[in-house]
């Protein structure tokens, strides 16, 4: 079985076939999806899409990108909506000073509210981060020497300091089809030296659909290719890849309960 730990079925891109694309990824081995929030005013839809599956969670947050429109988010609105059963994980939050669609201004303080939001319920924090480093590995440092929580360093394009920095607090990394892609020499780098045991893979999808589907909208079954990079990497099987990642997702979100 292999797990999506970041999917975003949501929204327009999978109106017209839904139900065909999850059949696809049950056909594809994809045993397990976190369906994942990007605005607070998305949790009804992915609520509605999740309705019923035993093998699907989803994430409660805000991305970076619309922190602009949450500048009042407080954790403890988080924290509420964490309640739920379904909800596993806080997030995606972070930083992202590639397209700044949000001023820094408002990234910050944002994203500080996950942070407080996942050390006050123990669920992992997922985190965005794009040429934003520096800047994340102090955020996480400092609020981790206040109290405890896991990162999650999802969809991995970040440089090695920020990795290590993260490994250092006990993150967990996710890369995505981006291992595919001919450019990207530096995150199949960091893919081959991050312990097994912090190892989670994901699509990310409707984006960064991997080699052999790059530039068409992505979805949970490719997820397969993303294995089968990460395991040429790592130089082992296909299969091993299923069976840590899948461990490492249930260790992590640990409020998920595993198929049986």
């Amino acid at each position: 079985m292999l797990v999506d730990s970041h999917v975003n079925l949501h929204g327009e891109r999978y109106t017209d076939d839904l139900e065909e694309v999850i059949a696809r990824a049950k056909d594809a081995g994809i045993g397990a999806m976190l369906a994942i929030s990007d605005r607070l005013d998305s949790g009804p839809e992915i609520k509605e899409i999740i309705a019923g599956r035993s093998n699907m969670w989803r994430s409660v947050g805000v991305h970076p990108h619309h922190a602009k429109d949450y500048t009042d988010l407080a954790a403890e609105t988080l924290i509420a909506e964490a309640t739920d059963p379904q909800v596993v994980g806080i997030g995606e939050c972070g930083l992202d000073y590639h397209y700044e669609y949000s001023d820094r201004a408002f990234q910050g303080p944002v994203f500080d509210a996950h942070v407080k939001a996942a050390q006050e319920t123990g669920l992992p924090l997922i985190i965005h981060t794009r040429e934003a480093d520096d800047d994340m590995a102090a955020a996480l440092e400092a609020a981790h020497a206040e109290k405890a929580f896991t990162p999650l360093l999802h969809c991995y394009t970040g440089g090695p300091d920020l990795a290590s920095r993260g490994l250092a607090l006990g993150a967990y990394v996710s890369f995505s089809g981006i291992l595919t892609f001919k450019k990207a020499e530096e995150v199949r780098e960091i893919a081959r030296i991050v312990p097994m045991d912090r190892l989670l893979i994901e699509t990310d999808c409707p984006f960064l659909a991997p080699v052999p589907h790059r530039g068409r909208r992505n979805e949970p079954a490719y997820l397969t290719h993303v294995a089968e990079a990460l395991a040429e990497l790592r130089g082992v099987s296909a299969e091993e890849i299923a069976e840590v990642t899948t461990d490492n997702f249930f260790r992590l979100f640990a409020k998920a309960k595993r198929p049986a």
